[in-house]
């Protein structure tokens, strides 16, 4: 009642003031030279109020006094801009205003603290994919697996497969969102989260490294949220069309695939829309050798949907309505299968022949939500609340026979996630001292499990509820940045009476469990210090915790005492310590970052009887990641990265190296941009993946499963587009152009004679577009 009152005053104390003298309002977009829009921008008048744009980069400012004004527009990394205005009584000014770019520190990201923010304010390691280098790498391949492994460091490499098994980020599992909602089932990991999205429909990807809890279960090594489109422009409609096409350029036979997207988009008095559809059919994919790829969860085959709609309302100035749906579906429909090859000696093939499963892959995903947004509330206070509803369908390849189960079957996994983010930012200054308060609450109900399709049930449900407040303050003082945090996470999982599944005939092997319920709570902190006042020298350290129920539903499957309460299911709890810095003198910009993660009680997997049993033992994960770009030319510019991450566990007889499923080699990538006319974009990039040989072969002679040793890889990609006119374009991309035989370290470290499969050979991807 008294902030409503609160309200009124302030809202009638406005009205009068206007009534009182004449006035009028400014209002418009603040853009990037180089297309799209700027968020967080300063848009002030000369004498007179001050306001910054949010993350579709509008201003209003009212009550501004009539006449001309100077309007003054900056943003770090980008010039900053004044121009004159003439503002009429009682009138609406509409103005959009471009800057120009003035260095490379100029991103601004979202998810780190749940608010727009500059990267500079952020004191741990952020990776950035923005829409340019979205389009370059999708040129080349349009799995948003390989988009990543290519762009991120610390992030495991492209595995060829529709899962990310292996593609942990330093050492631990990811929290996959999309408009931060949760895409990942860390109560039993289906390892198809990335998979979850058509590229076509992203915008950019922000991928927040080391532990963090400020989204909740399964964060234990970072967050990689994907943003969808917004509307571009002011057009009532506008959109792309593209068509497309894929193959093998040295052996095309069966290997041709197609492409077709649509979006429109645009604006409607106070609506705004995005739509989008996307299909795409892939050939059979083989490798350097003209061997068809082994279908082991591949991406040969491979159908895929992917329909987007975002529908926005500006209510008032203030006041905005978001509803968003987006509908994926990937499954492959295979006409080979697998020859098994011998490990270390030849590849598994593909052969013709039919599998007798369901087509693997995921049936059915899909993201819905509704966002209201209010900003300037009392206090300078912003609001959102986000309702989301998730449901997610992963199934597994067919497989006649399994250590896990008697006689042959095929698994999936389903999970539907429901929920509710309150997320409130208040700033404030003191003198110097610059505050800003971000707190709220999210509520998380999910249910997961994992079944056989012919009724047998693999994995009980596990009914989780979770309500989770939280409170983040930063406080800028004299070119410092402190920020600090605390989430407390109370977590609830119910679990029926249920029955393992057997592993012989007539139930033999299967134990009766006594389901319960299961209880958790923790305090999570995260605490962290920047220094930004020189450009040549920017560093920061950082402690933050994450809360983990990773891999519950591999627990309870595995599980041999009768109740609930005897099974170790107790929650992983991450620390991690990093200290880093960013750096741009002139035109160069380096960043280099050093951190060290810790567990007391890990998760990490271990084969036990040939097949991965949870240890739940301490773990301790360090290593280190550098990336530099160079603006050789105003039109050629160079960069790479490189990345190594070490792990070890403690298990009874000592400390021991972690396996190939969570410690990838070291990986590098580079590349070479270069623009011989402005309407043509040319790109030659390396990806480097090095050596890994931590374990010796057991007393059967043999290697534990994901513990080969693994030999360096190296692969050179190339892409190009070309802008014909304002309405045309035409992109190209050659995967592995050298035509190079490799095994992915995936297939190397595996041990499976099943699994030991090449890379792709030479893959041509084209696409033309027509934009109107």
């Amino acid at each position: 009642m008294n902030r409503m009152l609160l309200l009124f005053l302030g809202v009638f104390s406005l009205t009068v003031v206007a009534q009182a003298q004449d006035v009028g309002s400014v209002l418009g977009h603040v853009l990037r030279e180089q297309g799209g829009v700027l968020p967080l921008a300063t848009v002030a008048l000369q004498k007179g109020a001050t306001t910054t744009t949010d993350d579709a980069g509008r201003f209003i400012l009212l009550n501004v006094p009539a006449g001309k004004q100077s309007l003054t527009v900056s943003v770090a990394g980008y010039a900053t801009r004044t121009v004159t205005v003439v503002v009429q009584a009682g009138k609406e000014l509409t103005i959009d205003l471009t800057l120009a770019a003035d260095g490379v520190l100029n991103e601004v990201v979202v998810t780190a603290g749940r608010k727009i923010e500059s990267i500079r304010d952020v004191p741990s390691s952020v990776t950035i994919v923005g829409a340019k280098q979205i389009r370059e790498q999708a040129a080349i391949n349009s799995s948003i697996t390989s988009i990543l492994g290519n762009t991120v460091p610390g992030l495991g490499t492209f595995t060829n497969k529709a899962t990310n098994s292996g593609q942990t980020l330093r050492g631990r599992s990811v929290l996959v969102l999309i408009d931060g909602i949760p895409q990942s089932t860390p109560l039993m990991n289906g390892s198809r989260d990335l998979r979850s999205i058509d590229p076509a429909v992203i915008e950019r990807i922000e991928v927040i490294k080391g532990a963090t809890s400020i989204y909740g279960n399964g964060s234990g090594g970072g967050i990689i949220n994907m943003i969808t489109k917004k509307p571009d422009g002011s057009k009532a409609i506008s959109g792309e069309t593209r068509v497309g096409g894929t193959g093998n350029l040295t052996h095309s036979d069966n290997t041709l695939g197609y492409r077709l997207s649509q979006t429109l988009h645009g604006m409607v008095n106070k609506f705004s829309y995005v739509v989008s559809g996307v299909y795409e059919r892939t050939g059979v994919q083989k490798d350097a050798d003209g061997n068809v790829i082994a279908q082991a969860d591949g991406l040969s085959e491979t159908r895929l949907f992917n329909g987007f709609g975002k529908l926005g309302y500006q209510i008032n100035a203030n006041q905005s309505l978001t509803f968003s749906f987006n509908f994926f579906q990937s499954k492959q429909h295979a006409e080979y299968i697998n020859k098994a090859g011998k490990y270390d000696q030849y590849p598994a093939v593909g052969v013709p022949g039919v599998d007798p499963g369901e087509p693997a892959g995921t049936p059915h995903s899909h993201n819905m939500y509704l966002s209201y947004r209010v900003n300037n509330l009392p206090g300078r206070t912003n609001l959102e609340v986000l309702l989301y509803d998730h449901k997610f369908q992963s199934l597994n390849r067919y497989v006649e026979k399994s250590n896990s189960w008697y006689g042959p079957g095929q698994t999936y996994i389903q999970s539907w996630k429901q929920g509710v983010r309150a997320n409130l930012s208040t700033p404030w200054k003191i003198d110097q001292a610059g505050f800003d308060l971000t707190y709220g609450a999210d509520l998380l109900k999910d249910k997961t499990n994992q079944v056989l399709t012919d009724g047998r049930v693999f994995v009980p449900d596990m009914n989780m509820t979770n309500l989770a407040p939280f409170g983040q303050l930063k406080v800028d003082l004299f070119d410092f940045v402190l920020k600090g945090g605390i989430r407390y996470e109370n977590a609830r999982i119910k679990v029926k009476d249920f029955n393992t599944i057997a592993k012989g005939p007539n139930g033999q092997g299967s134990i009766a469990i006594k389901g319960g319920t299961l209880n958790y709570n923790a305090t999570m902190f995260n605490v962290g210090l920047r220094y930004n006042k020189l450009a040549a020298f920017s560093p920061f350290v950082s402690f933050s915790q994450a809360f983990g129920l990773n891999e519950l539903g591999r627990v309870l499957r595995t599980a041999t005492e009768n109740t609930l309460d005897q099974i170790t299911t107790d929650p992983v709890i991450t620390n991690n310590y990093e200290a880093g810095f960013s750096s741009q003198l002139g035109p160069v910009s380096f960043t280099g970052a050093y951190f060290v993660s810790t567990s007391k009680l890990g998760a990490n997997l271990v084969e036990q009887g040939g097949i991965f049993v949870t240890q739940r033992e301490p773990e301790r994960i360090w290593g280190y990641e550098l990336v530099a770009d160079v603006k050789v030319l105003q039109n050629l510019k160079v960069g790479g990265s490189y990345s190594y991450v070490e792990g070890k566990a403690e298990s009874a007889t000592g400390k021991v190296y972690m396996n190939g499923e969570r410690i990838m080699p070291p990986k590098g990538t580079g590349y070479i941009n270069y623009l011989p006319i402005p309407a043509v974009n040319l790109q030659f990039s390396m990806v480097y993946t090095g050596s890994r040989d931590r374990f010796a072969k057991r007393s059967n002679g043999v290697y534990g499963l994901s513990e080969g040793p693994v030999t360096d890889v190296t692969y050179f990609n190339f892409n190009a587009g070309w802008n014909i006119n304002s309405s045309f374009n035409l992109t190209m991309g050659v995967e592995n152009v050298f035509n190079q035989s490799y095994y992915p370290p995936r297939s190397q470290y595996r041990v499976q004679d099943l699994e030991y499969v090449q890379g792709n050979g030479a893959r041509l991807n084209w696409s033309v577009g027509y934009r109107f």
